[in-house]
């Protein structure tokens, strides 16, 4: 009997070794078939990966699978259950065919942080039906995410999440169903995956982290999202089409929710009092969200927050001062609202980063600030804090790496002769009243330093340059009194703005590392170093508003990264350089106000980023160059003030001059017809787009294209030029032959000035439709027949000039027609009505005997008031004199009675012709009764 049980006992070891040794050698072969499909790169540096380690380099036949790097198998079956490859340096595909799915009992699989960059996710993995755990993050696979991925119905984790190239997709559909057949989800992340759709409202009960980030969702957020009684993390951030409301109840999650983040979700609302109910929250991101409001007082039960970002919003009022008791609080983000008031005192030490900048606070600075030895940045910017501000407010914050207190009322002081801290790498002290630098001594490490309009004078010390040589890359200190650029530390530099100074001497030439040279609105002199062209890396040179003369160096059109070139208003001569190649990355050239000849380069024409093009007043000739309207992102053209001569022939091309906003060609002497071809391909002038308004471009930051234009009679400089405005100035030219119909249909057109030429025939109708033009000048031309009645409509329209052409007949009455003087329409024998010299009534009844003599006469004050007397004596006649010696006594009280003129005269005619129709009754009726 036990030899029985001992053989038994023998073969069912033997039965089970053969079951477990089965599984691992075809699992051996499977996981090295997967490991030879792949290279191993160690070297690039992957999202959430800065040091790769490749596990897979332990995998050999020598060993048991079940003990390699990554690999887990179940001890009892032997089955490998779990393959963590994240990470791995893995470079490579896998296609449907990989030996990866013939593991068919994993229940969790990480691939996360490598390199799969040709391959989409297949449909195959959908067959791991045992899988619990997915993660195929920052991977760089691509196409479409299968809907196989919704039949894992076992599903805990499952992170997709792409690495912000945009290039996996999720169809809506597959989206829905994803959320509706996952009903055992807690973890979901499909951060930076292209799903263009609603969020649909179904969705697991289990959830605890929903990350949806950079999806582009629209619609409106489901409110059930705010109540899964489990979530602890949402992330909603940068969907810019989603919207939402904040719950109008407390919120189910309030007792779990950790992060809340809705960066740039449009909620268009108050923060709700609820708010401070989420007492277990301790990241809180709602910039860029449209809040408005102020900030409720419940935000103080907040007792666990660390970040509290509210940025970028419209919220107002005081800072509650709970805000500055939070005992965990780290991160205090406020920048960019309208909150007022003063910044109380912070009780707790635990804040790293405060920044209130661009609101209306004022008010001393709080002394406890200097109490927060863990501060790294502080921001104050942009304010009305006041007072005196000593350096040594800030000594004792030895972490601080970042501050900035530019633009207050603030005035900066050493009075204790103290330095700021060594760790400061960041430092703007704009409009602080800074006179000296020796607070800056010990600042060795500053890379970013504005010390702009202050009040420095003569040279930069020189131990400024050993101090700052090795670490600054961004210098500014524009709109001071600088009178020496030697001392000026201008090697290693990236940025240097030494804008409106006093500046003296020859041209200084930077370093091959500058990229960004501002030295305009200064008194350099001498010309331009052929040397400057070594700044083979340069993106923006300002060099306008100065005395350098000679030619312009041909070789800058052979820098190729040169993005903005501005020389205007030097004394430069010569030609335009010839040179500009194709490749070039020029936006903007702006030579205007100097003493340059020639004709206009054809090689511009290579320069198809090129946005603004400002040419005026040199002496440039030549015709237009036609050529110009290839060039597919030109904005903004100006060549007035020149010699250029000749029609303008338009070719024939489709897309001519499609986003052009401005074009000025005054005081040159073009000749012939306008067009209408000219006209026709304006894109950027026929649609009229608020949003523009609001919009900002990339050199924003450092520089801002300016134009001097003719505007409302008056020649001004206007900046911002490439979404504010839309003009069109062919003035003072000899331009004949009638005005374009056409020229009606751009409507975005805020300044037409087509005077001082010889335009003949009518105005046309069709300018009754430019409903944003603000100033419209047609004087001095040839121009005959009526004013179309349509310009009266024109509420937008503050200057108005037809003087000196042939018009006539009756001035169009509007909302606008009171605004303009009689020197708008001078000059112009044939119209009458307000405000030139006759009125403007129906010439049926100026020719009856029974018409009063007094006519409205604006040219004397006494004919004028002697005209409204006799219209309000007509008036008694007619109303009977009781009525009429009201009208006299109420417009001889007023002084100025023209309005109420005007409506005697409509007055006068009704009566007029109840008078003539009763004489016309009364004689028919003597006629009858005489037969």
């Amino acid at each position: 009997m036990g030899y029985a049980v001992m053989l038994l006992i023998v073969f069912l070891c033997h039965e089970v070794s053969s079951i477990s040794i089965l599984p691992h050698k075809h699992q051996i072969i499977s996981l090295l078939k997967f490991k030879q499909s792949f290279t191993i790169d160690t070297s690039a540096v992957i999202y959430n990966c800065p040091k790769p380690y490749p596990k897979t380099s332990s995998w050999n036949m020598s060993r048991d699978c079940c003990s390699w790097d990554g690999v887990v198998c179940d001890d009892i079956t032997g089955h490998v259950i779990e393959l963590d490859l994240g990470c791995s340096g893995l470079v490579g595909t896998i296609d449907s065919n990989s030996s990866l799915f013939q593991l068919s009992h994993l229940q969790r699989l990480d691939l996360s942080s490598n390199n799969f960059s040709n391959s989409q996710i297949s449909p195959e993995f959908g067959k791991f039906s045992s899988l619990m755990h997915l993660d195929l993050s920052n991977s760089y696979f691509s196409g479409q995410i299968p809907s196989e991925i919704s039949h894992l119905s076992k599903l805990h984790s499952l992170s997709l999440s792409g690495t912000g190239t945009g290039s996996l997709r999720l169809v809506a559909h597959d989206f829905k169903l994803l959320l509706q057949n996952l009903t055992q989800l807690r973890e979901l992340d499909l951060t930076f995956i292209n799903i263009s759709s609603t969020i649909p409202l179904n969705f697991s009960s289990h959830l605890t982290t929903l990350d949806l980030g950079f999806a582009g969702l629209y619609g409106i957020i489901p409110e059930n999202i705010f109540h899964l009684s489990n979530l602890e993390a949402l992330y909603l951030e940068n969907n810019d089409q989603l919207s939402g409301h904040f719950p109008k109840i407390k919120w189910n999650s309030s007792a779990s929710l950790i992060v809340l983040d809705l960066l740039g979700v449009n909620f268009s609302d108050n923060l709700p009092e609820y708010i401070g109910y989420l007492t277990s929250l301790r990241y809180l991101y709602l910039q860029s969200c449209n809040l408005r409001g102020p900030i409720p007082e419940s935000i103080s039960n907040l007792t666990r927050i660390e970040h509290l970002f509210l940025h970028d919003n419209s919220l107002n009022g005081t800072i509650p001062s709970g805000v500055f008791s939070l005992p965990s609080l780290t991160y205090l983000i406020l920048a960019s609202n309208h909150f007022t008031g003063q910044l109380e005192d912070f009780k707790s030490n635990s804040l790293i980063w405060i920044h209130v900048g661009g609101n209306q606070l004022q008010g001393h600075l709080p002394n406890s600030i200097q109490n927060l030895v863990n501060l790294t940045k502080l921001g104050l910017s942009f304010n009305n804090f006041s007072g005196r501000v000593d350096v040594s407010f800030f000594s004792d914050l030895k972490q601080l790496y970042y501050l900035t207190l530019s633009y207050n009322n603030i005035s900066l002081t050493n009075d204790n002769n103290v330095t700021l801290p060594e760790s400061l790498t960041e430092l703007e002290l704009a409009a602080c009243e800074v006179k000296e630098l020796e607070f800056l001594r010990s600042a060795n490490q500053l890379r970013q330093l504005d010390l702009s309009n202050n009040k420095i004078q003569g040279r930069i010390p020189d131990w400024a340059w050993s101090n700052w040589m090795s670490s600054l890359d961004t210098l500014n200190m524009s709109h001071n009194m600088l009178t020496s650029v030697d001392s000026i530390p201008l090697q290693s530099l990236y940025t240097i703005d030494l804008r409106s100074n006093l500046l003296q001497g020859s041209l200084p030439i930077p370093s091959n590392s500058t990229r960004y040279f501002f030295i305009s609105h200064n008194n350099l002199t001498g010309e331009i170093p052929s040397s400057i062209c070594n700044l083979t890396s340069l993106v923006m040179l300002d060099l306008a508003t100065n005395s350098l003369r000679g030619e312009i160096p041909q070789c800058f059109g052979n820098i190729t990264s040169l993005q903005v070139l501005d020389m205007r208003h030097n004394n430069l001569s010569g030609n335009i350089p010839t040179t500009f190649s194709n490749g070039s990355s020029l936006t903007s050239l702006n030579l205007h106000g100097n003493r340059l000849e020639g004709t206009i380069p054809p090689s511009l024409a290579h320069c198809k980023e090129l946005q603004v093009l400002d040419l005026g007043d040199n002496h440039l000739i030549g015709t237009f160059p036609m050529w110009l309207g290839t060039l597919p992102n030109l904005k903004v053209i100006s060549l007035r003030f020149n010699e250029l001569h000749g029609p303008i022939r338009a070719l024939r091309i489709e897309n001519m001059f499609p986003e052009l906003r401005i074009i000025d060609l005054s005081y040159n002497a073009f000749s012939g017809n306008l067009h209408s071809s000219l006209f026709q391909h304006l894109k950027a002038m026929r649609t009229s787009d608020p949003s523009m308004e609001a919009s900002s471009y990339g050199r924003g930051r450092y520089y801002q294209d300016s134009i001097r234009v003719a505007t409302k009679g008056f020649d001004r400089e206007i900046v911002r030029i490439l979404y504010l405005y839309t003009v069109i100035d062919l003035s003072s030219n000899k331009f004949d032959g009638q005005i374009p119909s056409i020229v009606g249909d751009l409507i975005a057109v805020r300044i037409l000035n087509l005077s001082h030429n010889g335009l003949q025939g009518h105005i046309p109708q069709s300018f009754g439709d430019l409903s944003s033009v603000e100033s419209l000048d047609l004087s001095r031309n040839q121009l005959s027949g009526e004013i179309p009645h349509q310009l009266a409509s024109l509420t937008s329209l503050s200057f108005l000039n037809l003087s000196h052409n042939h018009l006539q007949g009756c001035i169009p009455q509007g909302p606008q027609s009171h605004t303009f003087e009689r020197n708008s329409f001078e000059g112009n024998d044939g119209l009458r009505g307000f405000p030139v010299s006759r009125s403007c009534t129906d010439d049926r009844v100026l020719d009856t005997n029974d018409t009063v003599s007094g006519q409205l006469d604006d040219e004397e004050s006494n004919s004028e008031f002697q005209s409204d007397f006799w219209k309000a004596a007509l008036m008694g006649y007619g109303s009977g004199l009781c009525i009429g010696i009201s009208i006299v006594y109420f417009m001889m009280s007023t002084g100025k009675p023209i309005w109420f003129a005007r409506i005697i005269v409509k007055l006068e005619h009704k009566i007029m012709m109840r008078r003539r129709k009763k004489q016309r009754r009364q004689t028919n009726c003597r006629r009858r009764n005489n037969h």
